[in-house]
């Protein structure tokens, strides 16, 4: 079908009435969105592996649909792409592009960058000046041997040239960062600082790029008034509209919910009317929008809620969009020959060694090391979408001819793949072997006067709706008068593709990497929620606290956890549920994650030190310090004892409890039922292993102990049904914590439960229990394991001494030598 812009129409009257509905526009702009959102994300899945960025799969996906791949069969292109659909799918995936640059902006947080200091300014600056340098050099020698390129201006070539080099993607290197886990690192925060300069630069350039491609056969006068203009457009937006959603930012806080909508709708249109702007005057639309997004507050909630309306449909629908947009107009088969493919590995050598020597040698100044220098050489080398922005423009004023555009774009396509593994391969942060005498609780307590011993704790949150329980168990386990509590807080936060995870990066490094004060040189003035309930408990109680917030991809949030966990020798772990309570039912429960109950047991696996996995329902009355033994705010604990490691370590838990003047503290034995005369000559057989009456040993050495201590209630019960045992007492409302180990006890209790119906293995049989969302459990749950590492080469140490004690037994009985 030949269509013009006056015969296109919107839609069809369906097959049935003998129309092609690929011959319409909207049915066909179906069709070309499912299959670019296809083809992206199957790419993206392939490159998971990889550790790529998303934008590396969105880049190529574009690449294959264009004339380089499937787009060289003209019935496929005829059917699919067809020229008059082009102008159709641009001004969708521009509408994508403009709102994409607002939300740059928006994550763009101008007062952190003046906060970075002069060295992150210094690698910006060496890292944008040798790269246009070498562009300079570049572009004399491109318009020689580019056919086409010479009628083409020297010095609009150069500008865009000078950009293209010059580019660092902020947030593709965000990604790139959190992935190789270099956010807490040294480089990860001067490569974050460095970049966000990069990229206003990088704006700041685009915009007389722009003005001077488009003014160039036109009187110099032109050019002179677009400059005119756009500074006069954003003193237009710092000075009165910045002001304005000042005012609008404060009338959406949260006491203002009934007005959100209006606000929201009059930002969305403020987008649209910058963009308007801009391309009046003369520069490219999404120059408005960017500036628009910095005039936005980054403090308070205004920003977090307009980036929640609308950034899943613009990075996930929209933008993939503009790069197939941009693939369809790149044909690789536009560089022919030895030279033109020479041209091409000269580009991309040219642009990885002006960034990648300037930000190194600049860094070595800076008195950083050898390989961290190199490390953020590579990583400010980073591409992404302004580099594609810019290559487009240069493309639609006919400053890029096709074989240039492929060139540059193949460019930004190799640097940004061989960030990654680059990175990998010269830097590693050091994850070295610490001390491991802190990795369990026991010989934690009871303290002396004179010691200095303290027990570290790292405690991990998901969200400020875990923050009362945790306080509340901290402060439970807290000795008032001697024992030195010191608490790691981290803040899990996953990672996404969202354009809020850069926005959290930024929030994160004011907090400060790797674990210092939140109130230290350059913090932000609006502080966390999280960091400041736990800042305020650390002053009142005197507990010493230090901050983090962690953002992964749940995939690996466990390496940061342990890596955590090891450096600070801490000598538990305390992790959320994956579900959390609001009150009593099914229908109360609520952030139900299946990813974070992943986190949970990847934690319990690869832990070096204890771990305690925190079933909250509510725990989350205040402490009194000084409350009375018959007070009425005492905090009931009840510790369940079945034997074992795990179970042992909870009674190590336990200790520190018995100490806290307003905790009440019982413990509660279960026993096996006495068995028959037959049954216990089978038990007391020589079947039973060593192993497992050494443990029974040391489990009745301890109670001996705790039956001793008048500061706990000490009970025993003899059961026939665990299971039913331990519903009642979750039932009763009798307690309102409940601590149990996580390890298995003896065989012939197990055999009880049904552990082929485990829901929860993580926690244990007797956790899983407890933590059911059906039975009416009332308390809330700790279920504690200890270092599985500790446990196993404890329990290794026992067979060896079991096992030379009977090789002793057995020469002695022999009349034979022993060893």
């Amino acid at each position: 079908m030949h269509s013009n812009s006056t015969t296109i129409k919107t839609s069809s009257d369906g097959v049935w009435q003998g129309d092609n509905p690929l011959n319409y526009a909207f049915p066909l702009l179906i069709v070309q969105t499912t299959l670019v959102l296809f083809v992206s994300r199957f790419l993206a899945f392939l490159l998971k592996p990889l550790r790529q960025p998303k934008v590396i799969a969105e880049i190529i996906g574009g690449i294959l649909l264009g004339p380089s791949a499937l787009g060289r069969n003209k019935q496929f292109v005829h059917l699919v792409f067809p020229s008059w659909s082009t102008p159709i799918l641009e001004s969708v995936a521009s509408i994508g592009l403009l709102f994409f640059l607002f939300l740059v902006g928006l994550e763009l947080d101008l007062s952190s960058i003046r906060h970075s200091g002069k060295r992150a300014f210094t690698i910006a600056l060496a890292g944008i000046s040798l790269p246009f340098l070498f562009g300079a050099g570049i572009t004399f020698l491109l318009r020689k041997a580019i056919h086409g390129e010479d009628i083409v201006g020297y010095g609009q070539l150069l500008m865009f040239m000078g950009v293209a080099l010059s580019i660092t993607a902020f947030p593709v290197l965000a990604r790139i960062l959190a992935e190789l886990k270099l956010l807490t690192t040294q480089v990860g925060e001067t490569a974050m600082a460095a970049a966000a300069f990069n990229d206003v630069a990088a704006w700041i350039l685009l915009a007389p790029t722009v003005a001077i491609s488009g003014s160039g056969h036109k009187s110099p006068l032109v050019f002179i008034w677009i400059i005119i203009s756009s500074f006069a457009f954003v003193a237009f937006m710092l000075f009165l509209i910045r002001p304005i959603m000042n005012w609008v930012a404060r009338k959406c806080s949260s006491e203002h919910d009934f007005v959100n909508e209006a606000y929201i709708c009059l930002t969305l249109v403020g987008v649209m009317a910058s963009g308007f702007m801009t391309d009046l005057i003369g520069i490219h639309a999404i120059f408005g929008a960017f500036v628009f997004g910095l005039t936005i507050p980054k403090g308070g909630d205004f920003a977090g809620r307009v980036i929640k309306r609308i950034e899943d449909f613009v990075s996930g629908l929209l933008l993939p969009l503009y790069f197939a947009s941009s693939g369809l107009k790149t044909d690789v088969a536009k560089i022919y020959g030895a030279e033109a493919w020479g041209l091409l590995v000269l580009v991309i050598s040219t642009a990885c060694a002006g960034k990648i020597l300037g930000t190194f040698l600049v860094a070595m100044l800076c008195m950083i090391p050898v390989r961290e220098s190199l490390a953020l050489g590579v990583l400010m080398n980073t591409k992404g979408l302004v580099e594609l922005i810019v290559l487009n423009i240069g493309k639609e004023k006919k400053v890029l001819n096709d074989e240039i555009f492929a060139i540059l774009v193949l460019m930004a396509l190799f640097t940004t793949f061989m960030t990654t593994p680059t990175v990998m391969a010269i830097y590693k942060p050091l994850r070295g072997i610490y001390s491991q005498t802190n990795r369990r609780l026991q010989r934690q307590w009871p303290l002396t006067e004179n010691s200095q011993d303290e027990l570290r704790v790292l405690a991990c949150v998901h969200g400020p709706e875990n923050v009362p329980s945790l306080i509340n168990l901290v402060e439970s386990i807290r000795n008032p008068k001697r024992s030195p509590l010191k608490l790691y807080v981290m803040h899990l936060v996953e990672l996404t593709d969202r354009s809020s995870s850069i926005m959290m990066v930024q929030r994160a490094r004011k907090n400060g990497f790797p674990f210092i004060n939140r109130f230290c040189r350059g913090a932000s003035a609006t502080p966390d929620q999280i960091a400041a309930a736990f800042e305020a408990y650390g002053q009142v109680n005197r507990v010493n606290i230090r901050h983090s917030i962690a953002i992964s991809a749940l995939s690996t949030m466990q390496e940061d956890i342990c890596h955590i966990a090891q450096e600070k020798r801490v000598a538990m772990i305390v992790l959320p549920f994956h579900k959390h309570w609001r009150g009593e039912g099914e229908e109360a429960i609520e952030n139900v994650n299946n990813g974070w109950r992943m986190v949970n047991q990847s934690v319990l696996k690869r832990a070096p030190c204890s771990v305690a996995v925190f079933v909250d329902r509510g725990f989350g009355g205040g402490l009194k310090q000084e409350a009375e033994p018959s007070s009425p705010t005492l905090k009931r604990v009840c510790i369940l004892f079945f034997g074992g490691s795990d179970d042992r370590e909870a009674l190590e838990l336990g200790g520190r409890m018995t100490e806290h003047p307003a905790v009440s503290l019982t413990i509660l034995r279960f026993l096996e039922k006495a068995k028959d005369e037959s049954m216990k000559q089978s038990h007391s057989s020589s079947t039973v292993p060593i192993n497992d009456e050494r443990e029974k040993e040391i489990d009745e050495t301890t109670m001996a102990i705790w039956r001793c201590n008048q500061s706990v209630k000490y009970e025993e019960k003899v059961v026939d049904n665990i299971t039913e045992e331990v519903l009642k007492l979750g039932q009763s409302r009798e307690y309102e914590l409940v601590i149990v180990g996580k390890g298995q006890f003896s065989s012939s209790m197990g055999a009880e439960l049904p552990a082929n119906q485990i829901e929860h293995a993580e926690l244990g049989l007797i956790g899983n229990i407890l933590a059911s969302s059906d039975c009416g459990i009332v308390p809330s749950v700790l279920v504690i394991q200890q270092d599985k590492q500790y446990a196993d080469e404890t329990a290794t140490s026992r067979m060896v001494q079991d096992k030379l004690v009977t090789t002793i037994d057995a020469s002695i009985t022999n009349n034979e030598p022993s060893v």
